[in-house]
């Protein structure tokens, strides 16, 4: 079984909470990390731009990922929201297979 960690950003917290309950609620994902308050410099049509974001890390197997970033750009507020799947090398065990326990069987 391989697994990932899924690396998105959101506007604010609220919009990351729901995105996150969202993931849950689908078994996509088997735990959501909400990192708040990160500042984010990025070119955007043509100049750097400046803003206040939120991190959210989803622990999921690998072949929920395609499902998580169509999921999640069905429902997020950007044009082109960031979506970064890694893939975990190795870990816990006994993580690992709750991770596989908690999420939808493929």
């Amino acid at each position: 079984m391989r697994y990932s960690l899924v690396y998105i950003i959101t506007k604010d917290k609220e919009e990351a909470k729901v995105i996150g309950k969202l993931l849950l609620q689908s078994r996509l994902a088997a735990c959501i990390n909400i990192i708040d308050n990160m500042e984010s410099m990025y070119w955007w049509e043509g100049k750097i731009e400046e803003a206040h974001e939120v991190v959210l890390i989803a622990k999921t197997k690998a072949a929920h990922v395609n499902d998580i970033i169509n999921k999640v750009k069905s429902v997020h507020s950007y044009k082109c929201p960031c979506i970064i799947s890694f893939s975990v090398q190795t870990g816990n065990k006994s993580y690992l297979d709750w991770i596989k326990n908690e999420t939808a069987s493929n």
